[in-house]
């Protein structure tokens, strides 16, 4: 899934909250193109449908599910982006649950920023197989 070709920076410079800031588009974008991909035609059920995978809650419960199967360098900016000060977290979220989602954002943001779409892909299927095994 590539939107746009170069970033004229190095992720690795941009503060967590940015990565996350990108990485929440990135995946929600992966997340509709995926179900759309499995039929699903009505834009209610496809909206109801990415709302299981997107809430804070399930990111989170992903981001514990790959912790042993992240790289060392990814796992840190994961962390990073966990132990970031971002505000408050939405009316009804779990704080925990807010800063791993958080953590899980600035991780795909950072893939995604970096060109490591392979990597990224992965990531993806593993957080869909983690969120479907809930369900």
């Amino acid at each position: 899934m590539i939107l746009m070709d170069g970033f004229p920076y190095n992720p690795e410079q941009l503060p967590p909250l940015v990565l996350a800031y990108i990485g929440d588009a990135v995946y929600e974008l992966a997340i509709r193109q995926y179900l759309a991909g499995r039929g699903l035609t009505r834009v209610n059920q496809l909206h109801r449908e990415t709302i299981k995978y997107v809430r804070a809650d399930n990111q989170a419960r992903v981001l514990r599910a790959l912790e042993d199967k992240l790289l060392p360098e990814e796992a840190a900016l994961a962390r990073r982006g966990r132990n970031a000060k971002s505000g408050h977290p939405p009316h009804g979220a779990d704080v925990s649950a807010y800063r791993h989602s958080t953590g899980l954002e600035c991780l795909i943001g950072y893939l995604y920023l970096a060109g490591r779409h392979h990597r990224l892909a992965e990531i993806m299927a593993l957080a869909r197989q983690a969120v479907e095994e809930r369900q």
